[in-house]
């Protein structure tokens, strides 16, 4: 009897442990994401503007 009630506490325990390191892990992955999806936004919002209609699309070959 002893036996089998250390056995269950300790599978619960290491259950336990794995769904704390799996939500520790998403959570990681997640705030990775954010931070990359970030430093994307940043990226994109510091971008020089598109050149004005007419400009920059084709090439002058006759100057």
């Amino acid at each position: 009897m002893n036996t089998d009630l250390s056995t269950n506490l300790l599978t619960a325990q290491t259950a336990l442990t794995q769904n704390s390191v799996q939500i520790a892990v998403f959570k990681k992955a997640h705030e990775m994401e954010s931070n990359l999806l970030n430093s994307l936004m940043q990226t994109a919002l510091d971008a020089p503007p598109a050149p004005p209609p007419g400009q920059g699309l084709k090439i002058d070959r006759q100057a």
